[in-house]
Formats: C-alpha cells, structure tokens, sequence
C-alpha cells in the first residue's frame, strides 16, 4: 500500500493495471501544490525530475502532519521536450497549436520522473522515450484542438487518445509517455520493502 501524490486518472489506471494498492494523497489547499514553472534555462532532465521530487517530498512532509499511516508516497511528472524546449500542459488553445505544430512531422523526447519518499529515502528514476509524430495538416490540428483532449496533456497532447493517429512510432515505454513508467515504478517499490 502506497499513498499516491497525483490527481492524473491515468496514473491511478496504470498503478491498479500492475496491482499496487493505493490511496490519493493531495494537497488540501492551493499554496501546498508544486509550483511547476520551469526555472530559467533548467534543462528539461532536470525539471521533470525537480517537479517529481517536489511533488513527493511535499506529500511526505504532509503526511508526518497527520496521524495517517506512514506509507511510501509516489509522484510522478511528465513533461515532453524537443530541441531541449520544455513543453508542459498548455494554457490555451492557441498554445496547444503551437506545440502540435512544433511536434508536426519531427522527433520529440518524453521525460517521466517517478519519486518516492519513505521515511528517510528519497529514490528515483528515470524515464526517457522518443517520439516521431506524422507531418500534421492544419485540420489535423484543428480537429484535434475542438476535441478538447490537449487540456492537461504535456506536450498538448494525449498518446493514449485520440492523438495515437499523429505517432508514427515510439522508443521506450508507452506507460512512460502516457505518464508512469511500470517498469521504472515496479523497480522503485521494490527497494522500499
């Protein structure tokens, strides 16, 4: 059992997928959530893995306030980046088109950091994929934008979605891109018994 610091339904998916008990864990008020502005020429490496960190140290330290019991707590971010351009979730549509029209036809990298804190252990890990979108036309872009999908999305977009017709192929984990790498998860559990 683990208490997850996360409120992506995927990720929720993707840890019942491989059997690991958990419970939600989240910030009660605004001001305790991770502020996941990238700093001033932060490699893309090392944000993902600064925001994971920070979103699971924040748990734990919110969870020695309560009289909860002391579980692991995970986090995990995601972030998509190309040309070392970091591309989190967009603001806006207009935004959304820029991302997927930068992504059109090229090679980008998805970065998903999995933390867990526990007790005196702090442990990561890394995630790296390589994807290569198809050349999108315009109504692509559009059709995909009126869907809604990119809200909330790294990058504007959704592997797991409709957006699975603009990839033309992937290198390395889907559960990665989609926002929690089993293997690296699986691994990172494992130390903590």
């Amino acid at each position: 059992m683990i208490y997850l610091a996360s409120n992506s339904p995927r990720r929720r998916e993707l840890l019942s997928q491989i059997g690991i008990e958990f419970e939600l864990f989240l910030p009660d008020k605004i001001d305790e959530a991770v502020d996941e502005t990238p700093l001033i020429d932060e490699h893309p490496v090392d944000y993902v893995t600064r925001v994971a960190r920070e979103k699971a140290f924040n748990g734990w330290q919110r969870l020695l306030r309560t009289q909860k019991e002391r579980l692991p707590v995970l986090a995990a971010d995601t972030t998509v980046t190309i040309n070392n351009i970091i591309l989190g979730k967009p603001q806006d549509q207009d935004q959304a088109r820029q991302f997927l029209t930068l992504l059109s036809g090229q090679q980008h990298t998805v970065l998903t950091a999995v933390v867990c804190c526990f007790e005196e252990k702090v442990m990561e890990r890394l995630n790296t994929n390589i994807v290569i979108f198809k050349s999108l036309t315009k109504s692509d872009i559009e059709w995909y934008i009126d869907s809604g999908e990119y809200k909330d999305k790294a990058g504007g977009y959704a592997l797991q979605g409709l957006a699975a017709t603009f990839v033309k192929r992937i290198e390395g984990s889907p559960s990665g891109i989609v926002g929690l790498p089993l293997y690296e998860t699986a691994e990172l559990l494992k130390l903590i018994k």
